[in-house]
């Protein structure tokens, strides 16, 4: 009960007090004492609502075409989805994501929001639903069935936000191109590379993972609008599907198309696991990426400290002047929750029966707050840390002079036997490869620095 009274709705179930001042009504009540699950609400996801917003405008656009209500219902309807899709009203939006029936409370939240606010703007008070209804006007020729997955749309603010830390890395690649290193394989020496070659690759296998994203864009935009029910179109004027998906796509401004088969399209929810799978992948790439980070940068005197991460915050409540890879660690962790969320999206997606999936409401939480998860990481990442990576050249340096993997370079000059006993002499003793090569007078100084430019190496062609 709100400060300013309560005001009373019914349903089947009966009469319930509502909010005086809520824009949302007696479904959107019942779901609000139902759902006390995961304290996360779909408030938190902006994007969902937007869409809802955008699926229930283009279903008045389309009824009103159709003939199904008046001028003055759809204008109402109309300017209350514009309102919601600029960011008002979201605050109406508190049900828990995880909740029963397939989506129905998630829909009758935005039906009864949009109907009181139509309400409003048409010069009536909330709830006076003979004007303008939840169910007869903004729920017209729809069910929870076709409205709810559609509105599961929302993928290029995660491209947008990846592409952004995939130039922070393209970035440093270029600031460190000059630095040369040593890569490294199975955590042993390898050849030598730049470390610019190094962050330039983080840039790239995270810029593959956003292209197969906005891949996904052409499966996530069929809708099933017009399906009603199970994908008959039951309760659908004639000439509604068609009508519904040219407005949605106008309004959403991306490819929106009809499903092919209704009936097939509001059973399956295969579109959601292959985007789930494909933010799955991005965490696997993203994880990998931040454990080098922290690699490279393991130390300050024990370990690889080939590159400096900026210093966020003290390390710990023990340990004096410690200071830890904050930022690449909570990016794992991250990763770690999208790749378990993949797994709940198969299983839910598994678990439909016939014709209907019931569980869309947990794929939506998953998929939903994924990429929420990434597109802050994404930020997180690139803003508290890669922008102010820097390296330490001589650092770098030291561990291509000293390393027995130039030894690799010697092969098709010496073979690979030869080539296999300086590396092993050299490892027993602590020496140089350069220094043993010079004292068994193997090849001279002319043809060693020809043989064993590190520069020319890393395949850059470039003197030392």
């Amino acid at each position: 009960m709100s400060d300013t009274g309560t005001r009373q709705e019914h349903d089947l179930l009966g009469v319930k007090d509502v909010p005086k001042d809520a824009y949302y009504g007696v479904q959107t009540a019942r779901a609000l004492d139902n759902f006390e699950i995961s304290g996360v609400e779909l408030r938190l996801y902006p994007d969902l609502i937007i869409a809802l917003a955008m699926v229930k405008q283009a279903a008045a656009r389309a009824n009103f075409a159709c003939g199904q209500f008046s001028r003055e219902i759809l204008q109402g309807i109309d300017a209350a989805c514009t309102e919601i899709i600029g960011g008002a009203l979201h605050d109406q939006f508190q049900l828990d994501v995880f909740q029963g029936g397939a989506g129905t409370s998630t829909n009758m939240n935005a039906n009864e929001v949009i109907a009181n606010r139509a309400l409003e703007l048409m010069g009536h008070q909330k709830a006076e639903y003979r004007y303008c209804d939840p169910h007869d006007h903004v729920n017209c020729s729809q069910s929870t069935n076709d409205a709810y997955p559609t509105a599961l749309l929302g993928n290029r603010r995660l491209a947008t936000a990846m592409l952004e830390l995939v130039e922070a890395f393209n970035a440093k690649g270029r600031e460190f191109s000059e630095i040369l290193k040593m890569g490294r394989t199975q955590l042993q020496d390898a050849v030598p590379m730049t470390l610019g070659q190094e962050f330039k690759a983080f840039g790239e296998t995270l810029k593959g993972e956003v292209r197969t994203l906005q891949a996904m864009e052409a499966t996530l935009c069929e809708t099933n609008m017009g399906a009603t029910a199970i994908g008959t179109g039951l309760n659908a004027p004639a000439g509604y599907a068609a009508k519904c998906t040219e407005h949605l796509a106008a309004i959403a401004g991306m490819p929106i198309h009809l499903a092919p088969d209704l009936i097939e399209a509001t059973q399956d929810t295969q579109a959601f696991v292959m985007y789930s799978s494909c933010m799955k992948s991005l965490a696997i790439k993203l994880s990998k990426v931040c454990n080098d980070l922290r690699l490279l940068s393991s130390g300050p005197r024990c370990g690889f400290r080939e590159i400096n991460l900026p210093a966020k915050q003290p390390g710990s409540s023990i340990m004096p002047g410690k200071v830890n890879p904050v930022i690449p660690e909570v990016v794992n962790q991250v990763c770690f929750r999208v790749i378990g969320s993949d797994l709940t999206v198969s299983m839910a997606a598994e678990g439909g029966q016939l014709q209907l999936n019931v569980f869309e409401p947990v794929i939506a939480a998953c998929i939903f707050e994924a990429q929420t998860m990434f597109i802050n990481a994404a930020r997180t990442l690139r803003v508290h840390c890669v922008e102010g990576i820097t390296a330490n050249p001589d650092i770098c340096r030291h561990y291509v002079d000293y390393s027995i993997g130039t030894v690799t370079a010697l092969n098709p000059v010496i073979g690979y036997e030869r080539s296999t006993e300086l590396a092993t002499e050299a490892m027993k003793s602590g020496r140089g490869i350069l220094e043993l090569i010079r004292e068994k007078k193997i090849l001279t100084d002319a043809e060693l620095a020809k043989v064993l430019d590190p520069a020319a190496m890393t395949g850059q062609g470039r003197p030392a």
